[in-house]
Formats: C-alpha cells, structure tokens, sequence
C-alpha cells in the first residue's frame, strides 16, 4: 500500500491528484489531504440542484467536481 500525506490545501490539485493516482496506478493508495474551503460536486450531481451558486460565488468557494459518483461535500 502506497501512504500519501499531501499537505497541499488547494482543492483543484487536491481534486486532480485523487484522478491521477486514480487513474494511474493499480496498488492500493491511502491518501490524507485538507481542502481549503470548497464544494466537491459528485460525478452524477447536478449543481443547480445541490449548490447554492451564489453564495458560493459571493463567498469564493469555489466548486469542483469530482469523476466518481456520490453526494456534493463541502470541505
């Protein structure tokens, strides 16, 4: 098992290193981030629907979505 203790807070390269790793390796991977505050949107999510943009957009939280499934998290 790979352990990764990323100590990065930036959501967009949080978001990205989850799919990189995801995509390109095949052992298991332990991964430990913090996120700055931000809204992570499900595969399937719709995000008129599960986000209030406008606060978010007010507030700079910006909004990512993620390539698996699940529920819209704030982080």
């Amino acid at each position: 098992m790979i352990i990764i203790q990323n100590k990065n807070i930036d959501p967009y390269f949080n978001i990205a290193s989850e799919e990189y790793l995801l995509k390109n390796f095949h052992q298991d991977i332990f991964l430990v981030y913090q996120n700055s505050p931000s809204i992570i949107v499900g595969k399937h999510q719709n995000i008129a629907k599960e986000v209030n943009q406008k606060y978010a957009f007010e507030n700079k939280v910006p909004i990512i979505r993620r390539i698996t499934g699940g529920g819209t998290v704030y982080h």
